[in-house]
């Protein structure tokens, strides 16, 4: 029966992220209010799909707190990277560049407020990324970034890249940590479950730590739902 449900989610959450694209990159012509409420009404899209055709609720333990922060996050699947965007105030992403170079969907993604890496390249492109983070920290909105540097399975805690301390010091900005376990539950393809993914939003990490204590407490906190 999951992997029924799995399907007609795929089958209706593709077909839609298109249509909201194509929504997004019209409404930014308008305005980059009324293109943020478009990335807005597609998180809260994918949000309905999860509860009422995969049966996966979500429980947010703690609060993002306003303002400018780095917030750091757990990334086992698509879930989270969507959930997010409706509880973390419009965050500009760090994401990789691929995803920022597809035909549609890159644009858009660039229009809301992305940070691309290119985590193959050397140190100019990583004097890039640190540059495009201070522009976006200017604006006021929060940057997330996932520190693992890309997805990692249920149970998997791997060390953080180094990108991460990087953008760290160059902001300048408290750590907001946030673990979850959405990788449980929303896995790939056909592999999705019902049940509840947790986020939990762990204690803000102040700025100008030396680099292994940073790391230190970030993956620690990252990893809260681990076992």
């Amino acid at each position: 029966m999951h992997r029924l449900r799995s399907l007609l989610f795929l089958l209706a959450f593709y077909p839609g992220t298109l249509l909201f694209i194509f929504a997004g990159l019209t409404a930014g012509l308008v305005s980059t209010p009324a293109m943020l409420e478009v990335v807005h009404g597609w998180a809260r899209f994918h949000h309905w799909l999860a509860r009422h055709v995969l049966g996966i609720r979500t429980r947010i333990e703690g609060a993002i707190p306003p303002g400018r922060y780095l917030i750091a996050a757990k990334h086992q699947s698509m879930f989270e990277t969507i959930e997010m965007l409706m509880f973390a105030r419009t965050p500009v992403i760090v994401l990789k560049r691929e995803l920022a170079d597809m035909p549609l969907f890159g644009p858009m993604t660039r229009r809301y407020g992305v940070i691309p890496v290119d985590r193959d390249a050397g140190a100019k492109a990583l004097r890039d990324m640190l540059a495009e983070a201070k522009a976006a920290a200017a604006t006021g909105r929060p940057v997330i970034i996932y520190p693992e540097g890309t997805r990692v399975a249920p149970g998997a805690s791997p060390p953080l890249r180094a990108g991460f301390a990087g953008i760290y010091r160059a902001l300048g900005l408290p750590v907001v940590p946030v673990a979850h376990d959405s990788g449980r539950l929303f896995g790939r393809g056909l592999d999705k479950r019902r049940g509840t993914v947790t986020f939990r939003v762990g204690e803000t990490i102040p700025p100008g730590l030396k680099r292994d204590e940073i790391e230190a407490r970030v993956h620690s906190a990252i990893n809260a739902l681990e076992s």
